[in-house]
């Protein structure tokens, strides 16, 4: 990269990159390809990885690869579940997870089969002070095959098609860690798998049956990652781990065993009471429904209906909380006074018959406020809306 390329970057990092794409000639010593390449993976790293963001010199790949990339905070959670002598990463990729995994190893393999990346790891962590990786250009199974054995293996594998089209099964995505698993447990103590949240996790653990925990992560309640670790003598029981990282470090975890949510029972109710509880994104997927409202001692509103309510406040609970205002049901006169009293609104619809959008327009309410309106479906199947205040949101 030439000095006037670099310039122009500095120059430029909060420009709009179409623009500066269709002033390439005005700027004749600048390779233009390279610097909105440059531009474009600052503005989307910084956020999501603010210490290669703060790096200076740090290079950036194509977007795709960007966008398939793990955040800091969810590179920082895997870091911390492991730790041992040496680690490979066999799809190594932008190497955001490899980076912080390798804190806490001495030794470290990054493997990857597009020699742009692999160059552009070897110049990135020569920056970010990470000589002990080593960097390797391969295709995961020859790898596999010829490597010796190790402590932990990273594996994440590629979750879109050729045409862009999200996996949400093993067999779909490249590498296939189910084909693989056997292999993998051969080569290493224990496997950690990043799936994509999409992931259908019965079907996953099925076909990756020495899974010992699943990891469930989620970045302020929004679902972004599910880790499957395996070890070659898993528990009987898989240990479900949910987990939400919230804003100024505070996170939010609900911990238990598979078999737990199968055998519990839950009271639905009709009544709605002082506090509505909405779970978390992570607590959602892992499909903990009758779970959540044992270990809480709260109601759930019905089978179907994943809104629970107490008496008590229970701030513990991991997910959004609110104050009950008022139950609301659906008559033309109910619903003409609630927009007479909220022109704006938060809406969410849950085991209701219309969609957000639909709720939304027939109400005529915009959008925003301080006001949450929840409508669901109660035990006695009665459609109603619920209007809250928010207490907590991590």
């Amino acid at each position: 990269m030439n000095a006037e390329t670099k310039q122009f970057i500095i120059e430029n990092l909060n420009a709009e990159v179409l623009r500066l794409a269709l002033q390439s000639g005005r700027f004749p010593l600048v390779d233009m390809p390279l610097a909105i390449r440059q531009i474009a993976g600052k503005q989307k790293i910084k956020s999501k990885v603010p210490l290669f963001y703060n790096t200076p010199d740090i290079l950036f790949p194509i977007q795709l690869s960007l966008e398939q990339s793990s955040s800091e905070s969810t590179a920082k959670y895997k870091s911390g579940l492991c730790e041992g002598n040496i680690l490979v990463d066999l799809t190594g990729g932008f190497g955001v997870d490899c980076c912080f995994m390798s804190e806490h190893f001495q030794q470290v393999s990054y493997v990857e089969r597009q020699p742009e990346l692999c160059e552009l790891a070897r110049h990135n962590f020569k920056l970010l002070k990470k000589n002990h990786v080593q960097i390797i250009q391969s295709e995961t199974e020859k790898y596999l095959s010829e490597m010796d054995r190790v402590d932990w293996i990273f594996i994440d594998p590629a979750r879109r098609s050729s045409t862009g089209k999200k996996m949400v099964f093993l067999s779909d995505c490249e590498p296939d860690v189910s084909a693989l698993s056997t292999q993998l447990l051969e080569k290493a103590k224990r496997v950690m798998i990043k799936l994509s949240p999409m992931m259908d996790i019965s079907t996953a653990i099925n076909d990756l049956p020495t899974t010992a925990e699943i990891h469930i992560i989620s970045v302020e309640n929004e679902c972004k990652e599910v880790l499957l670790i395996l070890e070659q003598n898993p528990p009987e029981n898989i240990r479900v781990i949910t987990i939400n990282l919230g804003k100024n470090n505070e996170i939010q975890r609900f911990v238990y065993n598979l078999n737990e949510e199968s055998a519990s029972e839950v009271i639905c109710t009709s009544k709605m009471n002082k506090y509505l509880y909405e779970p978390n994104s992570s607590v959602m997927k892992s499909g903990a429904f009758k779970l959540i409202a044992n270990h809480f001692s709260i109601n759930k509103l019905h089978t179907n209906t994943h809104l629970y309510t107490s008496t008590k406040l229970l701030l513990e609970f991991p997910g959004r909380i609110f104050e009950v205002v008022k139950l609301w049901g659906n008559s033309k006169q109910e619903l003409k006074e609630l927009l007479l009293i909220h022109p704006k609104a938060n809406i969410s619809t849950r085991n209701y018959p219309l969609s957000v959008d639909e709720l939304r327009k027939k109400l005529k309410i915009k959008d925003g406020g301080e006001t949450y309106l929840f409508a669901c479906t109660l035990a006695n199947e009665r459609k109603v809306i619920i209007e809250c205040k928010k207490i907590l949101n991590i």
